[in-house]
């Protein structure tokens, strides 16, 4: 009996060995299945909102947690704050309250201990009695709570309560509950950098989606300018096709349909001596009377007076109406009145001749900005089509006495398409050109100016460390050039200068450098030389295949080069001044008789004693005969404005007839230069009120704004009274560089009441800051600048960012250049108004005073 009771209480305890085994493999499969499904949705779940219900979830299998919620610690505020919050009892509500503070309760507690602390029933209030914390909320019969450590810092506390007496927490639940708040917090991190990564992505994906966006916007706009482009061209042709006219309409029309809507298009022609409007075509669904009527208040009218387009719809409609401006036809039904419609003026040189209209009824379209840009776009090259024909239609049926000026009109005619089709060229190739334009001429190919004085620059500092290493620069300037273009045409003019960049090319070596500087002046860089003889060498082959004549269309033209050398020296500081004695040579060159060369020498000759009395008195400025230039400004109809332009000129008795600009480079010094130049303004104010000029302007030199001369120059004013009558015109290249002095003397004439101006601006290049740090009144255009804007499209940005800085600043722009109606007639289109006018010599002999001294000058 023993050894059976002994072996029932052997196996009873190892059957409770098993029990307890059995029960720890268990415990060890709910915490590892626990993890697993934690591990599963930190790896999936995309934001921390969706981990927390996860969690629950996983909890709700193992543990009584129908209450459950996690708090956790916010780094910034230090406070501790509610991320998740599930309650039997409690709403959401509860536990967000203004006097619910985690910091106070049960929570709070453990967060500060940092240990896992479990009450059941009355624990938790006698807990409370004890001051260790508050009882906030509904109490639970079995509450516990467990801290969430990231490393060594606790960062929250994750709670589990039940509201049932019998729904206790065992050991073993507990210990899920530590093992999960392990894990926690590795599980936040995940997921967070989940969000982060995910956010990131966002804003990738935002930017590239931002990014395509804008380069869809660059396509469209590009695929609008090829579409411009193809329209011009379709224009252009209409210009070229000998068709009847009613056929040209046609045509125009379907253009203007592959623009914008034009169902309902009309085309209206204006005759100024009678006053009347006609209707050579006219498509509407509508309104079929063509009949000419006399000019009434109808929208055609308010286009051909305006001058500009209009875009009328009904709201725009009845403001016209109400004031008065427009008065519609009482016979038209409602039904039959358009309500949008579009009219642009058919524009050419010599004014409005008509205009284009679209209309829309009931309103089948409505025509937007783009419309309104696109038709004013084209009605200009329609309107210059549109003359040609009728040009060529009134040729036809007039008298033999008419043919003549009929045929001069369709040869202008013809130059404008010709240019027309040249600017599409330039456009075509402006983006490839863009780089290569800014160094070289974009006629011959050579280099420009820009680049040639970048090189010189370079070439004058390593002489003055190498003196051995010399050079000579020869400015060159074609003799009968205008011949050329007055007998054979621009174009040929061109190709000629072309031919002679290419003949010159062929007469120098491979490291010299050839460069044009506008017009028919080229200029050679010589380097590495070791005596003159090299440079008259290569001045004697350019005179040489300057012999040959010119030849084209039947037509043969004799040219030349005149050509002046200056050789390096060991005083020469500056590129200016050595631009400035081979241009000295080459006009004594010119003036000696052409097709030849000389070298600088300070006496203009080569046997200095022979010139000895010469060289004495062209260094006299006050003993020359110098008279006056006056040139009118002039509107594109030949009206004159108030202004006169009056340039000085002298008889040189070596240099012949030629500008004050080129003798001042032959003053003895300054004294002598400013003395003059205050004579000549004398007598120009002289001559302004003898003839009673509104307002003269006059060529000066920075000279007059140096500190002791400004003195004189302010006097000389004062005392000729004639402050609302003249306007100092300043050398744009002499302002670009002046001293802190000059500019303050400049500032100080405007601030007097003087009208001050720019003279010769852009001749090289365009200084827009210019306008903006001064005020000038007046600003005309070097001659070179306005044909480069008829040629390339870069320069006509150029004018209008110019004429956009004028207008704003009040500032008249006058053009130079050749006293040609179609050439002005272009450059109006540009937004040129304003003309110099042809030049008149004016027999004034310098009145000889007095020179002013040193104490005169200072006072």
């Amino acid at each position: 009996m023993e050894d059976k009771a002994a072996l029932l209480q052997k196996l009873e305890h190892k059957n409770a060995r098993l029990n307890a085994l059995v029960q720890k493999y268990k415990q060890s499969h709910h915490l590892q299945n626990a993890l697993i499904q934690l591990s599963e949705q930190a790896s999936t779940v995309a934001e921390l909102s969706l981990l927390y219900p996860a969690i629950h979830n996983i909890l709700q299998d193992y543990v009584p947690s129908k209450s459950f919620y996690v708090v956790l610690l916010n780094q910034f505020t230090n406070t501790l704050e509610l991320s998740y919050f599930a309650d039997e009892k409690d709403g959401i509500s509860v536990p967000l309250h203004q006097d619910h503070n985690f910091s106070y309760g049960v929570t709070g507690y453990v967060f500060k201990c940092g240990k896992t602390t479990y009450y059941q029933g009355d624990e938790m209030q006698a807990a409370a009695d004890k001051g260790l914390f508050r009882v906030l909320g509904t109490p639970a019969e079995h509450w516990v709570g467990v801290p969430v450590y990231r490393e060594q810092s606790i960062i929250g506390v994750l709670v589990a309560q039940s509201y049932d007496k019998q729904q206790s927490y065992s050991e073993q639940q507990i210990e899920l509950l530590e093992v999960m708040s392990l894990y926690l917090s590795t599980a936040i991190e995940r997921v967070k950098k989940r969000e982060l990564l995910e956010s990131e992505v966002k804003i990738r994906t935002r930017a590239l989606t931002q990014s395509n966006e804008a380069l869809n916007l660059e396509v469209e706009q590009h695929k609008k300018t090829l579409e411009r482009q193809h329209i011009l061209f379709k224009i252009s042709e209409l210009a070229t096709q000998s068709k009847h006219i009613e056929e040209v309409y046609q045509q125009v029309h379907e253009i203007i349909k592959s623009i914008t809507y034009a169902d309902n298009l009309y085309i209206a022609l204006h005759d100024r001596e009678s006053g009347w409007l006609s209707f050579p075509y006219c498509i509407d669904e509508f309104n079929h009377n063509t009949q000419p009527r006399p000019f009434a208040k109808g929208y055609s009218e308010l286009v051909i007076s305006t001058e500009q387009t209009q875009l009328i719809d009904d709201k725009r409609a009845n403001i016209l109406i109400d004031s008065g401006i427009i008065e519609r036809p009482t016979q038209v039904p409602e039904s039959q009145t358009a309500t949008s419609w579009l009219g642009a003026p058919l524009k050419t040189a010599q004014g409005v001749i008509g205009l284009i209209v679209c209309q829309a009824y009931s309103n089948k379209h409505n025509f937007s900005q783009d419309d309104f840009e696109l038709i004013t776009f084209v009605s200009h090259q329609i309107a210059t089509v549109l003359q040609a024909h009728l040009a060529n239609q009134a040729l036809k049926e007039s008298h033999q006495d008419l043919e003549l000026r009929v045929a001069e009109k369709t040869k202008e005619i013809s130059q404008t398409n010709m240019h027309l089709h040249m600017q599409i060229e330039e456009r075509k190739k402006i983006e490839q050109q863009l780089y290569h334009d800014a160094h070289h001429d974009p006629l011959t190919g050579l280099p420009n100016r820009s680049l040639f004085l970048t090189q010189l620059e370079k070439t004058l500092q390593h002489y003055q460390r190498y003196p051995e290493q010399e050079f000579a620069v020869l400015f060159i300037d074609l003799d009968k050039f205008k011949d050329i273009n007055d007998q054979l045409g621009h174009q040929a003019g061109d190709q000629f200068l072309i031919g002679v960049g290419e003949s010159f090319s062929q007469c120098i070596r491979e490291h010299d450098l050839l460069a044009r500087l506008g017009g028919d002046e080229f200029v050679i860089l010589l380097t590495h030389l070791t005596c003159r003889q090299q440079a008259e060498d290569i001045a004697k082959r350019l005179i040489k295949i300057m012999k040959k004549p010119f030849c084209m269309k039947g037509i043969c033209v004799q040219s030349g080069a005149s050509i002046g050398i200056t050789y390096s020296k060991k005083n020469y500081k500056h590129t200016d001044e050595i631009i400035r004695d081979a241009d000295a040579a080459m006009y004594y060159a010119k003036n000696a008789g052409r097709s030849r060369f000389e070298f600088y020498h300070p006496l203009l000759s080569v046997n200095a004693a022979s010139s000895h009395h010469v060289f004495e008195s062209s260094h006299h400025l006050d003993s020359l005969p110098m008279n006056f230039r006056s040139s009118e400004i002039v509107t594109l109809s030949e009206q004159y404005q108030s202004e006169t332009l009056l340039e000085a000129f002298g008889e040189h008795p070596v240099l012949g007839s030629t500008s004050f600009d080129i003798l001042k480079k032959f003053a003895a010094d300054k004294a002598q230069q400013l003395e003059v130049e205050l004579q000549l303004l004398r007598n120009a104010c002289e001559q302004a009120k003898s003839a009673q000029l509104a307002m003269i302007l006059f060529p000066c030199s920075g000279l007059l704004l140096e500190k002791t001369e400004f003195r004189a120059l302010c006097q000389s004013l004062k005392n000729l009274n004639i402050k609302n009558h003249i306007c100092l015109l300043f050398n744009e290249q002499e302002i670009r560089y002046a001293s802190a002095v000059q500019v303050s003397n400049l500032k100080t004439l405007s601030e007097q009441g003087y009208s001050i101006g720019l003279n010769d601006f852009a001749k090289d290049r365009c200084e827009l800051n210019l306008l903006t740090e001064l005020q000038f009144d007046y600003l005309l255009l070097s001659s070179t600048f306005s044909k480069r804007v008829l040629q390339q499209e870069s320069y006509d940005l150029q004018l209008q960012g110019v004429l956009a800085i004028t207008k704003i600043k009040q500032i008249k722009v006058i053009a130079k250049g050749p006293s040609i109606l179609n050439f002005r007639a272009l450059l109006d289109t540009h937004g040129l108004s304003l003309f110099v006018g042809k030049q008149h010599a004016i027999n004034i002999p310098l009145i000889k005073n007095a020179p002013l001294n040193n104490e005169q000058i200072l006072n």
